[in-house]
This record gives structure tokens, C-alpha cells and sequence, in this order.
């Protein structure tokens, strides 16, 4: 068992070398080295020169690499943000810290995500003086949305023939935040109404409408000391407060549905028909925030996420981040999802569904929201046939849009 493991952790480590410290070239060299090894069964055969060549060439290139490896420092880091599909670039300081010179220097991440890929590998500074400091971009292309925690970075020498990356350099970048891609929508046409919200003001901020005043009562313990009527309180000798009209105003309900069944596997750049949901999801938030609506996400992943956003309770932007880290759930969600929508209806004027299909799980949602007296909007996004047709459901129009068109921005007004 101990021998099988040491063999597993020794496979691994000759993997991380092969695909780390050796640059492409040197791996063809490496391919041409075990080739003449092979053949060089005779000092005669000429083949044995070939091996002779190659191999004083990787003892020549080990040494010298060995004894010049740079020492250097590095300072820099890359922005807190990008969008997926858009290339980052983040500016790194390099200060050669030895007292000789470092040649063919670079800076690069390795054991990078599937979804992140660095485009300007090995970009060298041909020389650093001793002392001396250079600055150095390193550029990285995010294929898919997610929270990143980026490997350490790391400055290395080709020197001297560009085949093996000498030095261990190290620098710790922070996280990088990979925010949703979408295309900004037309419009969105959805019924929209206001219901009594418990808690009124308290609940938003004091932006739309005002609360009325409706008339006076005497103080109870706990009331807010803004509202005392001092007036009133001199004229009848005990304490009086204003009492004010609850507000009303829209809440709007977007629930997304993130399930994705587990015998599919991801590309680098994720589920296809998951990134279009979430674009569209926030095209839809988009929207939506441009108006005084208070709008609550329910988007059911691993675990069931929960935001409220809209009416300066918290910014677009912070909706997009929340976007940004949800996942996919492999198990169906709409058991959770539910009974927490449930709970939140009664207050609800509007939901907003963007669903990957449409079978009885999502139609039972559908039905509670409407029975719930929610107006309703329905937005499935998928390239082929839904599970149930979706003309048979007569309760409200539904709108079906493919990954192409999400990609596209051609959603217009939805």
C-alpha cells in the first residue's frame, strides 16, 4: 500500500514537471533524447551521436540554469474584477534581489483552472541587471464566470536555451472575481402591481413613495422617537406619537433554476444553457434595476441562495457578484426552492422565472407562485424540446430563447 502511494505521488510530481518546468521545445528534445536512446545500441551506429549531442546538451543546460537561476521580487497584482470572455491583465514589478545579472526571465501561472488561461506565456525580459527592476504584464483570458482563486506567481529563467524554467520565485495574487457576461435587453414586458409589505419603510430605503399620515396615538414602549408629537404631548401631558400608513410598493421575485443533471460534464467554459440563464438573468436585473422595484433572487445551486437588491437596499453590481458564484446543482433543487418561495409569495407582486426546462417540477413552482395571486413571467432556455411541451400550459405565455441567441444578444424586448 505505502510503495503504491509513494509510485502515485511520483507519477504526479513527474507530471507537474513535465507540464511546468519544461517548455515545448524542450519536451520535443526530450522526445528526440529517448528516440536516439533507444537506437544508440552501438558506438558505431550514427544515432549514438545524436544521443551524445543530446545529452551533453541537457547536462550543459541543468548546470548553467542551475548556477544563473534568478532571484527576484515581485509586487503587482491583477484587478479585483473582469467579465467572462474578456481578457485581464494585471502589471507585476520584477526587482532582481542577486548580485548578477538574470537572462530570459518570465513571469507565469501554472495549474491554472480549465476556465482560465493565460495568453501571453512566456514573454521574457532578456536581460535584469543586478538591482534593477522591470515591469512585466501577464495577461489572462476567463472563459467562464466564478470566483478564482489564482496559484502563486511565478518568476522563472529559460536561460540558456530556452527548453527548462530554472527559479522558484513566488508572489500570492488575491482572488479574481469573474462577473456574469450579458447583453443588455430592450426592455422586459412583465405585469407589474404593488402589495402591502410588513415592515414598509423599514424595509427599503426612503426613495418612491412617501409614507401618510393618517393621525395620532398615545407612545408605546419601542416606538421610534422621531415620530413623537411633542405638540401634542405638552397639550394632552403624556406622550403621543404620529402614526403613518404602511407603504406598498412592487417586489419582484427572479428565481433561477440552476439544475443540471449529473450525467452531463462540464466544458472549460462551463454548461452552455446554465451561462445563458444567468446572462439572462442578469439582462433581466438589468433592467429592472433602472426602476424603484425591490427585487429578491432566489437562485436555487448546491445550497439555495437568497438576495434582495433594488430601492438602495444593496446595487446592481452586487447582484452580478452573487451571480457570478452560483453554481450548478446536480441534484433537482425545486423541493428547497419551493417551500422558501412560498414563504415569500404573499408579499410578491411579480415573479420572474428563468428555468433551463419545463416539467411538473417547475410547473408545480409556477402554479404556487400564481395561486399566490403573483403576476407571473416565465423565460426557459434551452436548445432543444422541453420536457413538457410548453403550449400546453394555458396560465401564461412562456418564452423560449436557445444559448445562440442569449450569445447573440438578440433577446430584444423580453
Amino acid at each position: 500500500m505505502k510503495y503504491r502511494s509513494f509510485t502515485i505521488r511520483f507519477a504526479k510530481y513527474l507530471w507537474r514537471q513535465w507540464r511546468n518546468e519544461i517548455t515545448r521545445g524542450g519536451q520535443f528534445l526530450v522526445y528526440a533524447f529517448m528516440v536516439s536512446a533507444f537506437g544508440a545500441v552501438s558506438v558505431q551506429m550514427p544515432i549514438y551521436q545524436v544521443f551524445c549531442g543530446l545529452l551533453t546538451l541537457w547536462l550543459v543546460t541543468g548546470f548553467v540554469g542551475f548556477v544563473l537561476r534568478p532571484k527576484v521580487s515581485i509586487s503587482g497584482n491583477f484587478p479585483e474584477k473582469t467579465t467572462a470572455g474578456e481578457s485581464i491583465t494585471g502589471e507585476f514589478t520584477l526587482t532582481n534581489i542577486s548580485r548578477w545579472p538574470s537572462y530570459d526571465v518570465a513571469v507565469g501561472l501554472f495549474e491554472l483552472p480549465r476556465s482560465l488561461r493565460q495568453i501571453d506565456g512566456d514573454l521574457t525580459v532578456p536581460v535584469l541587471a543586478s538591482g534593477a527592476r522591470e515591469k512585466h504584464r501577464v495577461t489572462l483570458q476567463p472563459l467562464k464566470r466564478g470566483l478564482y482563486e489564482l496559484p502563486k506567481l511565478r518568476a522563472y529563467s529559460m536561460f540558456p536555451f530556452r527548453i527548462v524554467r530554472f527559479g522558484n520565485c513566488e508572489h500570492r495574487c488575491r482572488p479574481l472575481l469573474v462577473l456574469p457576461a450579458f447583453h443588455a435587453a430592450e426592455g422586459i414586458d412583465v405585469p407589474v402591481g404593488s402589495r402591502y409589505q410588513p415592515g414598509g419603510i423599514a424595509l427599503t430605503s426612503n426613495v418612491g413613495e412617501s409614507p401618510e399620515y393618517i393621525g395620532n396615538r398615545e407612545y408605546v414602549p419601542g416606538d421610534s422617537v422621531r415620530r413623537l408629537d411633542f405638540r401634542s404631548w405638552a397639550r394632552l401631558g403624556k406622550p403621543v406619537v404620529r402614526e403613518f400608513q404602511e407603504e406598498y410598493y412592487c417586489r419582484i421575485a427572479m428565481i433561477l433554476d440552476t439544475f443540471v443533471p449529473s450525467d452531463r460534464k462540464a466544458d472549460p467554459e462551463g454548461f452552455a444553457d446554465l451561462e445563458a440563464a444567468v446572462s439572462v438573468t442578469a439582462a433581466v436585473a438589468d433592467v429592472l434595476s433602472d426602476g424603484e422595484y425591490i427585487i429578491d433572487l432566489f437562485a436555487a445551486g448546491p445550497e439555495l441562495h437568497v438576495f434582495r437588491a433594488g430601492r438602495h437596499t444593496a446595487h446592481f453590481e452586487n447582484l452580478l457578484e452573487l451571480l457570478a458564484c452560483v453554481d450548478a446543482c446536480r441534484d433537482n433543487p425545486f423541493d428547497v426552492v419551493t417551500p422558501a418561495v412560498n414563504d415569500e409569495l404573499g408579499n410578491i407582486s411579480t415573479a420572474i422565472c428563468v428555468f433551463l426546462d419545463w416539467d411538473e417540477s417547475r410547473e408545480q413552482l409556477a402554479r404556487t407562485a400564481l395561486e399566490a395571486g403573483c403576476s407571473l413571467k416565465i423565460i426557459v432556455v434551452r436548445d432543444t424540446e422541453t420536457t413538457l411541451p410548453i403550449d400546453d400550459w394555458q396560465a401564461t405565455e412562456i418564452s423560449q430563447y436557445s444559448t445562440a441567441q442569449v450569445r447573440r444578444g438578440s433577446l430584444g424586448v423580453l
